[in-house]
């Protein structure tokens, strides 16, 4: 299956997700927010981001070897760590220009909105894919410890292997079509260009009022 684009994913997947209509939105910026938009407009739910970060492989930065989640909190795959050889002072030079763009971000997408509250709320979590589960699986932790009633990831298309890793942290996974071999995300889509801040900026003060 390919998709049209981010936009086309996410009103396809709303379709799926009526009986979480009680959720509050999180989507993992960028790519995440323009599926996770449609979903909140049929579902009328609030849309909020979750601030995390893929941890690059330096050389090859879109191959994670972990994720940071606002504020502390730090997911690792050793496994890519080891076979790519990368050395402790290249790991703390990769989380320390991670954390700055996710400081950064974050002030940039808040606008000065506050962040939406989450405690004792079902959170649906949203990416465009899911390929090592890295960066959902940080977030997973940072939304986990605001005490919310449950956690749902969705996204168009993912790993086989990364959703059923993903399936042992949330309260559940939606995620329909999990290709095997899978090489990336962006092989499942007609048009998947890269996301601007701007485009960020819109969608979710569009969502805001």
């Amino acid at each position: 299956m390919i998709f049209e684009s981010r936009a086309q994913a996410g009103t396809l997947l709303a379709q799926a997700l009526t009986s979480y209509a009680d959720a509050v939105i999180l989507a993992i910026p960028r790519g995440g927010v323009p599926v996770a938009y449609p979903i909140a407009q049929a579902l009328s739910a609030p849309l909020d981001v979750c601030m995390v970060r893929k941890l690059g492989v330096p050389g090859s930065r879109e191959l994670a070897m972990g994720a940071i989640a606002s504020p502390h909190f730090v997911v690792l795959n050793r496994i890519v760590i080891n076979a790519c050889h990368i050395s402790s002072k290249a790991l703390e030079r990769v989380l320390a220009r991670e954390q700055q763009e996710l400081a950064r971000r974050e002030a940039l997408y808040r606008a000065g909105r506050a962040a939406l509250e989450v405690a004792g709320r079902s959170v649906m979590l949203v990416d465009d894919g899911l390929a090592t589960g890295a960066t959902m699986l940080a977030a997973i932790r940072a939304v986990r410890v605001q005490r919310v009633a449950s956690i749902i990831v969705v996204a168009p298309v993912g790993a086989p292997e990364a959703c059923r890793v993903l399936e042992q942290y949330a309260d559940a996974v939606i995620c329909p079509f999990r290709p095997q071999p899978f090489y990336g995300v962006s092989d499942f889509y007609e048009d998947f260009p890269q996301i601007g801040d701007e485009e960020v900026q819109q969608l979710l003060s569009s969502a805001a009022r």
